[in-house]
């Protein structure tokens, strides 16, 4: 663990959504709700994919993956999101800030590699049929997946590490509903530029790269796609990457416009609100964009609800 420095500042106020005044109850049960719902529909993607013997392909296998990253996520920012609506704000120790942000980096970096990993399965289906069994097999699939998590954990916990070194000295004040990298080392009196140069350089290798190899992939997929002969076979081929373009598109587009579009003190309401549908909308719907696309899980859920 690394040693903390001397600082002024031991704590942060985290502001959340101000003063909800009357309306805090109806929009603390709406959000949990929300937020039972999102866990409940990821936590089943992950125990059917694993008890069903059926769904152990690489495809499915992948989706579990993303179906645990958001459990994490959404598990480690919801819960003291739904406190600070009730409290109207509230403080957190510097050390459980960077642990927050850490524990929201991780699985997003993780997230990333895998949605990226995914496209590539769908790019060996299309592109490559015949070799899809001797490249895709089980024991790559392991390999893939642990590597997504394993860089995911390392570079997040390198990013943990150089926040941890930074020291405070005031404003202690975060707009916002959890602890992120940009605002925490905005109040960082550290002189200190290696951390913003290693947090871009992280940012844009496990962001940007992943969505570029994705773009190719699809569009090297697309090609392909419009050279089969037979419309039913270019809708079959298309029917097999849709869900995971959907989810593509709704991570990006959320991730995207909070990153690399920073907010200023005229647009933090809008960025909350972008954040909101990141972390509590988003992880409800990537699962039911697979089970409503996916035929096969649509079955495997009606057997299973037949029982």
């Amino acid at each position: 663990m690394v040693k903390r420095n001397q600082t002024l500042l031991t704590e942060f106020v985290l502001l959340g959504f101000g003063d909800l005044q009357d309306f805090k109850i109806l929009v603390f049960i709406i959000f949990l709700i929300i937020h039972i719902m999102a866990l409940t529909s990821n936590a089943l993607v992950v125990v059917l994919v694993v008890l069903i013997r059926s769904l152990h392909s690489p495809m499915y296998i992948f989706i579990s993956q993303l179906s645990l990253s958001e459990i994490i996520f959404t598990s480690n920012i919801v819960p003291n999101m739904l406190w600070l609506i009730l409290v109207g704000g509230g403080r957190v120790s510097i050390a459980q800030c960077i642990f927050q942000f850490f524990l929201l980096a991780f699985p997003t970096m993780a997230q990333c590699l895998l949605l990226a990993s995914m496209s590539f399965d769908r790019y060996v289906a299309i592109c490559k049929p015949l070799h899809y069994a001797a490249i895709m097999t089980f024991g790559h699939q392991v390999q893939i997946v642990s590597s997504c998590w394993l860089v995911g954990f390392t570079l997040s916990f390198i990013l943990y590490v150089l926040l941890d070194s930074l020291e405070f000295c005031g404003p202690d004040t975060i707009n916002h509903f959890y602890c992120d990298i940009s605002p925490v080392v905005e109040l960082s009196c550290s002189e200190n530029p290696s951390v913003e140069l290693v947090t871009s350089v992280l940012c844009f290798s496990l962001v940007v790269c992943p969505f570029v190899f994705i773009t190719t992939t699809y569009i090297t997929i697309l090609h392909t796609i419009l050279k089969i002969p037979s419309t039913t076979g270019r809708q079959k081929a298309f029917s097999t990457c849709s869900s995971h373009l959907t989810v593509v598109c709704l991570y990006y587009g959320t991730l995207g416009s909070i990153y690399f579009f920073p907010p200023n003190k005229s647009s933090l309401n809008i960025n909350k609100g972008l954040s909101l549908l990141y972390t509590l909308v988003t992880p409800l719907v990537n699962p039911l964009i697979y089970s409503l696309r996916n035929q096969e899980i649509r079955s495997v859920i009606n057997k299973c609800s037949c029982l």
